[in-house]
């Protein structure tokens, strides 16, 4: 990429990304879309390497978080990509002082890390606990101790930050057989809510997107292809999304131009929450 195509109105911020490993998932978009501002950027995920890839990430030889840091490091921005476990304290603490050693601060936490859809998607009589529990785990306690990880760094800096939390449309409405992603992503919205009156003094923005369908690697077992050209055919847009969609506006929330925005949960769904 020639370096007068690249934004830089993030030089010098760096940013951590969770669930950043799959080929096609926000946290990927998101990471590109930020290193093109200018930031250096620090891509976690579970497994450094994923143990089961898609047929198009086999294709083109991605095997996860490493892959996205030489991808980065190929636009001219310096990466870091590290193996968490954002459901354990130790691990989430371990990956933060290792990004703290390497870049001295943290301006930017983006939390996107998400359970596998699928056997979360059930009856309430056929919900077991243990998965409930996981989903809750990965996406409340995993945003939570990212998020507290990190505003004691910013808070310690004094120079604000952004953090930024994927949650979904189920953040703002409820469907049947949904029950545990429904909960969680109420929760990111509730908390959002919250750390924004209180990180705000502090100079800290935090806000919240909620995604509409997105075909993405986490969801392929979800719908075939024609049941997905039926979902986004019900949208007011009558078109698909894609997660650079999602990713553009979180590097818009990064910006100065966005440094008076804080506890929104923001759709961008293609008026999915207009439908009902």
């Amino acid at each position: 990429m020639k370096e007068d195509s690249i934004n830089k109105e993030l030089n010098g911020k760096v940013a951590v990304i969770t669930g950043a490993g799959r080929l096609r998932g926000i946290g990927r978009a998101t990471a590109i879309s930020l290193a093109k501002s200018g930031a250096s950027v620090a891509v976690l995920d579970l497994h450094k390497e994923l143990p089961v890839r898609a047929q198009d990430e086999i294709k083109i030889g991605w095997h996860g978080i490493t892959s996205l840091e030489k991808e980065i490091s190929q636009l001219g921005k310096s990466a870091i990509a590290i193996e968490c476990d954002v459901t354990i304290k130790k691990s989430v603490n371990n990956a933060i002082h290792q990004i703290v050693d390497k870049y001295g601060k943290i301006d930017i936490l983006v939390n996107n890390a998400a359970y596998p859809n699928g056997p979360d998607r059930v009856e309430m009589s056929k919900l077991k606990l243990e998965i409930f529990q996981k989903v809750m785990a990965v996406k409340v306690t995993g945003s939570f101790l990212c998020t507290q990880a990190v505003a004691k760094y910013m808070i310690q800096n004094k120079n604000g930050g952004k953090i930024i939390t994927i949650a979904s449309g189920s953040g703002k409405k409820g469907f049947a057989k949904n029950h545990p992603y429904t909960a969680a992503c109420f929760a990111q919205v509730g908390m959002t809510q919250s750390l924004a009156k209180e990180l705000g003094p502090h100079g800290i923005n935090v806000n919240c997107i909620c995604p509409g369908p997105l075909h993405t690697a986490r969801v392929d077992h979800s719908l075939s292809e024609i049941e997905w050209k039926q979902v986004w055919q019900k949208l007011p847009l009558q078109k698909p999304g894609h997660e650079s969609f999602i990713a553009s506006f979180i590097s818009f929330l990064c910006s100065e131009s966005a440094s008076w925005i804080t506890g929104q949960s923001i759709n961008i769904d293609g008026g999915s929450i207009s439908e009902h």
